[in-house]
């Protein structure tokens, strides 16, 4: 999406205040977190091929309504769009591939395949912001905004052609029975979640792991209080995007190493990234792209431990709740940068949440799908 670089000026240019840009980003913060798990049981009882193409589809909407027709209420009414959108994408895709992979006595081959797709998503991430430049100069706003709907509605067509095996459907009246399963699998999954220590423990770490690296938000202001120019910004956002997108790529390799081996390389990379925060820009983005690339590894491979846990028909549910869960604690971690900055420089603060994150390397020690 070209236009994800650009959104925030797009929002100013027509006379959002800061303030008001906040708004819309917990607006849309808000509509996936009230949706997350509802709509994660709705892919344990409906089509997941669908629901991804509608998430495709909400999320195509958005963008072509922002720039088609600019004014506030637009702006939030695509927030909410795109709120919904991401809740219905949540945890599907990852309950279809491992469910399909299961159907072939596959899952083996999990992590490496969503490693390779994190890693195309990541490389996309910059081939989109690459392309922005040359779009807002040829057709202002409304160009990239276009292009990222198209890229949205295609990827939505390519879901539909992914396997699946059908599903029982409920007896009785169409709705009134669609509904009683729908609850009865919200039902299962939280029980699940609440009553599996081992499934329990994934999801916590999931949660948490993904909730915490939502500072990535500030790197680029990072950058810049260091004395970093806008195209230097650029280019060390760039290091960092390869470097995630490398890494991740490898995450089947490291699925396989040992849950203690996982937890070193998560309290290494906490500590590169606090590091980094602190450093010359130089080796400080260097620092931060190690950091960060061993982390998008990591992501991998503690949300193949929840699906490796799951042992139930609720499998979107229960991998709604760790996306529940990563939601509030991103929330979380954008109030206490919020809150942090009005006593010391962002870089503290950046240092500062990396902390968190040497507990959940304990946490990961203890979430080995096999033990």
């Amino acid at each position: 999406m070209p236009l994800y670089p650009l959104y925030a000026l797009l929002f100013a240019d027509h006379g959002l205040s800061d303030a008001a840009i906040s708004v819309l980003f917990g607006l849309w913060s808000l509509t996936s977190l009230v949706l997350e798990v509802p709509s994660g049981a709705w892919a344990d009882v409906t089509s997941r091929r669908r629901m991804l193409a509608a998430s495709g589809a909400l999320t195509a909407v958005a963008f072509a309504l922002w720039v088609l027709v600019p004014l506030t209420a637009s702006f939030a009414a695509g927030f909410v769009l795109w709120g919904a959108a991401t809740a219905l994408g949540s945890g599907t895709l990852e309950a279809l591939v491992y469910d399909a992979l299961d159907g072939w006595d596959a899952t083996d081959g999990y992590a490496t395949l969503m490693g390779r797709a994190r890693s195309g998503f990541l490389v996309a991430i910059l081939v989109a912001t690459l392309l922005a430049a040359p779009l807002v100069q040829v057709g202002g706003y409304v160009l990239p905004g276009l292009v990222g709907s198209a890229a949205c509605l295609a990827g939505g067509a390519l879901a539909l052609t992914l396997p699946e095996a059908p599903r029982e459907r409920s007896s009785g009246p169409r709705l009134a029975g669609v509904a009683a399963e729908w609850w009865a699998t919200l039902r299962d999954g939280l029980a699940e979640v609440s009553r599996t220590a081992l499934l329990r423990r994934a999801v916590v770490v999931t949660a948490l792991l993904t909730g915490l690296i939502a500072f990535d938000e500030y790197l680029p202001l990072v950058a810049s209080e260091g004395g970093a120019s806008p195209a230097l910004v650029a280019v060390l956002l760039a290091v960092v995007g390869v470097a995630e997108a490398g890494c991740a790529a490898l995450a089947g390799r490291c699925a396989r190493l040992a849950p203690r081996a996982l937890g070193a390389l998560l309290a290494g990379a906490a500590l590169a990234v606090a590091a980094g925060a602190l450093l010359p820009v130089g080796p400080g983005f260097v620092a931060i792209a190690a950091g960060y690339g061993v982390l998008q590894m990591l992501l991998v491979v503690v949300e193949t431990r929840v699906q490796d846990a799951v042992t139930g028909e609720a499998r979107a549910t229960v991998t709604s709740v760790a996306g529940f869960g990563s939601e509030a604690v991103a929330i979380a971690v954008l109030v206490a940068v919020g809150v942090g900055t009005v006593w010391v420089a962002l870089p503290v603060v950046v240092a500062a949440l990396a902390g968190p994150l040497l507990g959940v390397a304990v946490l990961l020690t203890r979430t080995d799908a096999h033990s």
